[in-house]
């Protein structure tokens, strides 16, 4: 807001003495720009090479350039860029609304191979990723850095040193991104994988940010990465358990409370406020507050969604989603114009050659990093599954390794956090990786993000087969043998009866995904919609929810 300050005095005459005049010409600026993105998004929706990310990335860099020239060539810094303010109150809308939209049935069904890539895929890109930086940035002769900075394997002592800076920092796929280019009616295995993993990527590489950040690097010792899995591990389960655990108590609470008969505003509000809440807790307990308020939603939408009057099914299904939009489109908006900061260039005394090395470095090692898990971890899949309509092909593999190229806000927000303050022996590196980081989020974006839909459509759309392989139903097989469960066994053809266990353990061994989604809703339907509601439970009383059929199918 610097170049604000220098306005003329008589401009604050039109403005209120309580407010600050530069606060209120950036605020105005952002309102205006956001409108433009919205209009401009609207006019290009049918163009496949654009979306309204890309769309305000590039007019945030128009802006930002314009108002450098204006200043003078002086700092376009209209709003100073903080990652706790990112953190807090943008990012939770936008993950919150990415959970409570989901179709669960599609997002439960492909859950293995989600978390397969989500959090196995993340730690492997996160070892390259920091391993290369570690090897490749030493060779370009930044040697500044802290140990913490790179994951340094020494082999003659067997001991790995983890230290998550660049690698957690760029294993974080912009979901937001990615899903603006994925159409869930064309491509609904892509859609449900691709978000599913860009999410738990996210919420993944925050962990293990955080998980490093606790342990103590001036005593490694051989114990050094099974304390990291562990501290993982606690804090992906727990953050998990503290989103479904409020979530449950908001549906119990309206649902025995019922707000809905005196106000829907008090029903909307608790749900908004409590979602919120789960966030806030997690971040307070130092948990994930993304993986936190993603199931939270998930478990709303599923519960306390069917709990409040249809007004307020309306009313909240639109406020999250539209908050959740404009967030994003703020966070795109705001990153372009970041862009072209002239002061953060002025910090790196590195030239133009040694910028362009690093930034092609780190979006290389993006590539490789993704690359190195993706197929051989889709492929691992297509072993463990038996039908070959659920086997990844190489054509949906390559999408999926396009798709997740892309790096965004939460990148940004992490590089910000980690290299802001500079130290006595870094103060130019530091500078350097931020302004790297920013050239990877660009790059990535508009040319992953613009080439995404094409490749869908060459690559996918114009070889798809009629087949059920994104389908959400099962097989009329399996909807026979599931039957099994329930009714203890079957008679063949010479009326001898199967014994229900072997026949219930062979089920669960050969499709272990639609054996558990059946037993959940045997479990959901008998112990969880009794206690917490949902549809088909809520009891009936004047003005009450009606019940009635919605699009969100669990």
């Amino acid at each position: 807001m610097a170049i604000f300050d220098m306005l003329p005095v008589k401009f604050s005459l039109f403005t209120s003495s309580i407010l600050n005049t530069s606060t209120v010409v950036a605020i105005t600026v952002f309102v205006t720009l956001l409108c433009a993105c919205i209009v401009i998004g609207h006019l290009l929706e049918e163009n496949r090479w654009a979306n309204e990310s890309i769309t305000a990335l590039l007019l945030g860099l128009v802006s930002g350039g314009v108002v450098l020239l204006v200043s003078g060539g002086k700092s376009s810094r209209i709003l100073v860029f903080n990652e706790e303010l990112f953190f807090i109150y943008l990012l939770p809308p936008i993950i919150f609304n990415a959970g409570f939209q989901v179709k669960k049935k599609q997002f439960f069904k492909n859950f293995s191979t989600i978390l397969l890539f989500g959090i196995i895929g993340t730690i492997i890109s996160f070892c390259l990723i920091s391993l290369g930086a570690f090897l490749l940035f030493k060779r370009l002769g930044l040697t500044s850095l802290g140990i913490k900075d790179y994951l340094a394997v020494h082999i003659e002592h067997m001991k790995i040193v983890f230290a998550a800076a660049i690698g957690a920092i760029f294993s974080a796929t912009d979901s937001v991104c990615t899903l603006q280019v994925l159409n869930q009616e064309e491509t609904p295995f892509l859609y449900s994988v691709v978000f599913g993993e860009g999410v738990v990527n996210d919420a993944t590489s925050i962990v293990l940010f955080n998980a490093v950040q606790s342990l103590d690097f001036s005593d490694i010792d051989v114990f050094t990465a099974l304390k990291l899995l562990g501290t993982f591990l606690y804090l992906f389960c727990t953050s998990t358990a503290l989103g479904i655990t409020v979530g449950l108590l908001s549906a119990f609470g309206i649902k025995t409370l019922y707000f809905g008969r005196h106000s829907t505003d008090r029903e909307v509000a608790i749900m908004m406020l409590m979602a919120y809440l789960s966030y806030m807790v997690a971040e307070l307990l130092s948990l994930s507050g993304i993986l936190t308020v993603f199931f939270c939603g998930i478990v709303m939408s599923h519960y306390t969604w069917h709990n409040v009057t249809e007004s307020s099914r309306v009313t909240t299904k639109h406020s999250f989603a539209t908050i959740s939009f404009i967030a994003e489109t703020f966070i795109f908006l705001y990153v372009g114009m970041d862009a072209v900061d002239i002061d953060q260039w002025k910090e790196s005394s590195a030239s133009a050659g040694t910028s362009l090395a690093v930034s092609s470095i780190l979006f290389a090692l993006v590539l490789i990093g993704r690359a190195a898990f993706v197929y051989p971890l889709a492929n691992i899949s297509n072993c463990i599954k038996r039908r070959d309509g659920d086997k990844i092909e190489l054509r949906k593999q390559v999408t999926i390794w396009w798709a997740g190229l892309m790096r965004g806000a939460v990148t940004i927000a992490l590089s910000y956090n980690q290299f802001s303050s500079s130290g006595t022996s870094s103060s130019t590196v530091y500078p350097l990786l931020i302004t790297s980081t920013i050239i990877v989020v660009l790059f990535s974006t508009v040319v992953c993000g613009s080439v995404t839909q094409p490749l869908i459509n060459a690559v996918m759309l114009r070889n798809a087969k009629p087949t059920t392989s994104d389908g959400t139903d099962f097989a009329s097989l399996d909807d026979l043998r599931l039957l099994f469960l329930e009714n203890g066994g079957s008679n063949d053809a010479s009326g001898n009866q199967e014994a229900p266990r072997s026949s219930g353990f062979r089920l669960l061994m050969r499709y272990p995904t639609h054996t558990v989604h059946y037993l959940w809703r045997k479990f959901d339907d008998r112990f969880m919609r009794p206690v917490f509601g949902g549809r088909g439970f809520v009891p009936v009383v004047p003005g009450s929810p009606t019940g009635a059929a919605d699009d969100q199918t669990s």
